[in-house]
């Protein structure tokens, strides 16, 4: 097996804010992980995280990859506290969110609450 390293500030910058950046890092990292590799997420030079990234980077991967397989084929190196914070948490929630259907309908609801009130 082999492990790659995908160095964030190479391919989006010192700001991981967006969900276009994110679907960037996701798309990479879905190809890898559904080789069977692993791969070392190096975070290095990074200075500002947004969960919008995350969730876009790594938290819609648990739509197809299990938790213990992305827990033990994705590592993170060089992540500042606040940002492994805000990264768990995406964590967290995406598995709420792709295990528990009644919880993705509520989102869904909230959204579209949102959505119509604006």
């Amino acid at each position: 097996m082999t492990t790659t390293v995908v160095k964030i500030k190479t391919k989006i910058g010192k700001n991981c804010i967006t969900i276009a950046d994110g679907q960037k890092i996701y798309n990479i990292l879905h190809k890898l992980l559904t080789r069977d590799g692993s791969v070392i997420l190096d975070f290095t030079g990074v200075e500002v995280f947004a969960s919008p990234f995350f969730n876009a980077a790594i938290g819609q991967l648990l739509m197809d990859i299990n938790s213990d397989t992305l827990n033990k084929h994705l590592k993170v190196q060089s992540l500042s506290p606040a940002g492994c914070d805000t990264l768990q948490r995406v964590i967290e929630n995406s598995k709420n969110y792709y295990k528990n259907p009644s919880y993705q309908q509520s989102i869904k609801a909230l959204l579209k609450e949102y959505s119509e009130a604006s």
